[in-house]
């Protein structure tokens, strides 16, 4: 006679889970480790369906990140996941390619090296750990020549136009250096090149410039700024570099406009950050920072360090680090080749033509990016006395997308902007639907639009006027846009994704 089986403790998992097994009727722990173990199916599963609230990566329009790669290249990064960079002895090869995706990079962005000689640049987790870097290489190199000039220095200052990504305020705040900006008009949203040399002085340790604003994807006139500091430091015998913030515009300048001056062919740009995550076409978590030349890097600044065997020069902020990502970037850069970025960048460029030319047609726009830039389109209402451009991208979201409203930098912050950044995976049948979604939209708000818009309507009519904290006077329609200015502002600075 045959006895039936006892039911194991993993049989009676399997037939609830087909189910509703135990861990689905309770909630997740939150604040505190449970003291019990559960079965590795439920944690995955239970987790795996609440990350399902989150948002579909693609249709994250808020994003510069890359979120989609070929099935090889996941491949790779899952062969490499569990490497730590750090281990360079022990991983030779994986060191050896992050060395030729800085040689690949450097050349590039037109370095004068050599044949036979090697690229000056590091890869990080991020083009904002690159800019740390960057800047206080910058730092210390001045620092070094006012101690031999026996003049003082700890009075360091840096100059931006108003319009740079928020990495840039935490190098200055973290490392005790003045932040001076050149601040942005209505319809000029990136930094003049001959207001910042007048702010420059001799205490000043470079001047950066952007290459592709995260407001707008402008890329800044580093050609024109170049030039107007070589000016100013042949009369005053200073020697004020500038570095150039290429973390959404470095892998797409030299595929689309490769005769714009923008990188080391200019005699003043000593160095360059690069996200190898945006345009450089990886998964969020790498970036590069290149330098001109050896002397450039501060010696004192390098780190050798003797771990597990064998002598590690290194100049970084972080130590371990994960060596997937290196490995796809140097994918990418074989895989695809000049020829495969240039003709990524082109459909980018035509899908956010396409997205522009479609925003125009419902004749409710302004466009405030450039053709010739990021491919990005900024857009703000003609018309916000019924509606502004945060109840338009609420009212998206109910489509899926995930498009961000933000006001522009001081001195422009009454203009609030609606901002799409085209990805290599945002096709041109997503480009169309999202204008035919913001088009339902725009109907949808014409028939109801919200009772406390009519009423600030009705005040504008009136020119009621108010008095600000200076005394000037001042709209009804004013107060409101600063209202919403100054609510907008609440938030942290715009991050470049």
């Amino acid at each position: 006679m045959v006895f039936p089986k006892p039911a194991s403790e993993s049989d009676l998992f399997n037939l609830n889970s087909n189910v509703a097994f135990p861990y689905a009727r309770n909630s997740l722990p939150r604040y505190s480790m449970p003291e019990s173990s559960m079965p590795k199916e439920a944690a995955y599963q239970n987790i795996h369906d609440e990350l399902q609230l989150d948002a579909n990566p693609k249709l994250n329009l808020a994003s510069f990140v890359t979120t989609s790669m070929e099935e090889e290249c996941n491949k790779l990064i899952m062969e490499s996941i569990n490497k730590n960079y750090v281990d360079m002895d022990e991983y030779p090869v994986t060191t050896e390619l992050h060395n030729r995706c800085v040689n690949m990079i450097a050349r590039l962005f037109n370095a004068k090296i050599g044949e036979d000689e090697s690229a000056i640049g590091a890869g990080t987790v991020g083009s904002s750990e690159a800019i740390m870097l960057a800047g206080l290489a910058f730092k210390k190199k001045w620092q070094n020549k006012r101690k031999a000039e026996g003049k003082p220095y700890d009075k360091p200052n840096m100059v931006t136009g108003a319009n740079v990504q928020v990495c840039w305020e935490k190098f200055a705040r973290y490392f005790e250096v003045e932040l001076r900006e050149v601040k942005v008009s209505e319809g000029y949203y990136v930094m003049d090149p001959a207001k910042a040399v007048e702010m420059v002085d001799e205490n000043t340790i470079c001047v950066a410039a952007i290459l592709g604003s995260t407001y707008n994807g402008e890329f800044e006139d580093v050609k024109l700024l170049n030039d107007l500091l070589l000016e100013k430091n042949k009369q005053t015998g200073w020697d004020t570099p500038i570095h150039v913030d290429a973390a959404s515009g470095g892998f797409i300048a030299p595929f689309l406009y490769p005769e714009l001056e923008w990188d080391f062919r200019l005699p003043l740009v000593k160095s360059i950050n690069v996200s190898g995550h945006k345009y450089g076409l990886v998964y969020a978590g790498i970036g590069w920072v290149i330098w001109r030349t050896k002397e450039d890097l501060p010696e004192d600044l390098v780190f050798h360090i003797n771990y597990l065997g064998a002598d590690q020069p290194t100049f970084t902020l972080n130590f371990s680090k994960g060596s997937s990502q290196i490995i796809a970037q140097y994918y990418q850069l074989i895989r695809l080749g000049q020829e495969g970025y240039r003709s990524i960048m082109e459909n980018c460029r035509e899908n956010a033509k396409v997205l522009r030319e479609g925003l125009e047609k419902t004749g409710c726009f302004n466009i405030l990016s450039k053709d010739n830039g990021v491919p990005v389109v900024a857009f703000s209402l003609k018309d916000r006395s019924c509606h502004d451009e945060f109840k338009i991208s609420r009212m998206l979201r109910r489509h899926g997308w995930i498009v961000p409203a933000y006001p522009m930098p001081p001195a422009a912050q009454h203009i609030n902007v609606l901002r799409v950044v085209v990805r290599a995976e945002f096709s041109r049948i997503l480009a169309e639907r999202l204008v035919f979604d913001i088009t339902n939209v725009l109907h949808e708000l014409e028939k109801h639009p919200p009772k406390y818009n009519a009423k600030i309507t009705n005040i504008v009519k009136e020119e009621k006027a108010m008095d600000d904290d200076n005394g000037v006077k001042m709209s009804a329609l004013d107060a409101h846009r600063e209202i919403i200015a100054q609510e907008s502002n609440k938030r942290p600075k715009i991050l470049a994704a």
